[in-house]
């Protein structure tokens, strides 16, 4: 996920949106819709969704109230929203681990992802990229690859069991390496301890480590986007860099408890991409780091599926597990 501090900036830089995220806005008549974000005040999942209540109030004529229910990876909210009435007053912001790797990890995971919710939409995704210090001998990842062959490196991760972590673990086994796992407590120290070669390299969500990369502090050997950031130009894609499959993207979503009526989960998810879809909301969220990427209810239902069977064979493949 997103760096936390990085997040608080862009958090800040909303303007006049921020300055009402504590608040919610008021309405009359129709009951408050609840968005529960599985995740702490602040990092982007948060961010996500107070913009989305903010500008989305006008379309749909009611009180969004953002509740935060973090811990145990997004279970706990999650948990929340699945065992909730199928009435279109709660719902969920999710991601790839609540609502596809959580499902392989977790043994005793509480819920379905699949047959427990009814996708809403898709909002945008974050790439990922690999980095190493700016003093590490691999100058592309077929160096690091190589390195990996010859001799045991350590990789960081932002957390046991994220995106972060499956991710590298699936590139070492995919290619022969040799690497121990180092996982942290989140991004920041998983950044720093790569660029001072405390561990020699990391899979970061790529805005949490983009301010490194362009001082010079942190090198990326790759980075999970469909072509070269603009911003960015001599980073090669993951497919360029020949390893394209273990890169994939985190993504955001919204989700209903299972059994919600479709006009009802229509109205909600065409109220929600007019937010995403907006020229000034969009500016925003791109300032914050996402990729806009809207879905409806039936294609984000497809790419949901497809996630999921993805992250089955990425976990099947690293056998990380995670207590749940």
């Amino acid at each position: 996920m997103i760096h936390r501090r990085s997040a608080l900036r862009a958090l800040a830089a909303l303007g006049p949106i921020a300055a009402s995220l504590s608040r919610p806005a008021r309405a009359q008549g129709a009951p408050p819709l609840h968005l529960v974000v599985p995740a702490p005040p602040g990092g982007p999942t948060d961010i996500l969704a107070r913009v989305l209540a903010e500008g989305v109030h006008p379309s749909l004529g009611r009180i969004v109230v953002v509740d935060n229910k973090p811990g145990a990876g997004g279970v706990i909210g999650s948990e929340v929203v699945a065992r909730a009435a199928p009435d279109g007053n709660t719902i969920v912001l999710g991601h790839n681990q609540t609502h596809a790797s959580n499902q392989w990890m977790m043994p005793n995971l509480p819920y379905d992802v699949l047959e427990s919710f009814t996708p809403v939409a898709r909002l945008g995704t974050v790439h990922h990229a690999l980095v190493v210090g700016a003093d590490s001998p691999s100058r592309s990842l077929a160096e690091l690859i190589g390195r990996g062959r010859r001799e045991e490196l350590s990789y960081a991760s932002s957390q046991a069991g994220s995106a972060s972590h499956v991710i590298s673990e699936t590139l070492v086994r995919r290619t022969g390496m040799r690497a121990v796992h180092v996982p942290y407590r989140g991004a920041a120290p998983a950044a720093t301890d790569t660029m001072t070669g405390v561990v020699d390299f990391y899979t970061a969500t790529f805005p949490s480590v983009a301010p490194l990369v362009r001082d010079g502090k942190l090198r990326a050997l790759a980075i999970g986007a469909p072509a070269r950031l603009p911003d960015f130009p001599d980073i090669p894609t993951a497919t360029e860099a020949g390893q394209p499959e273990p890169f994939v993207d985190a993504w955001f979503g919204l989700f209903a408890p299972a059994q919600t009526p479709a006009p009802v989960v229509e109205r909600i998810a065409g109220a929600m991409l007019g937010v995403v879809r907006d020229p000034a909301m969009g500016e925003k969220l791109r300032n914050a780091g996402f990729t806009l990427a809207p879905q409806g209810p039936g294609e984000f239902a497809a790419f949901q599926k497809q996630e999921v069977a993805r992250w089955r064979e990425m976990v099947r493949l690293t056998g990380v597990k995670l207590e749940g």
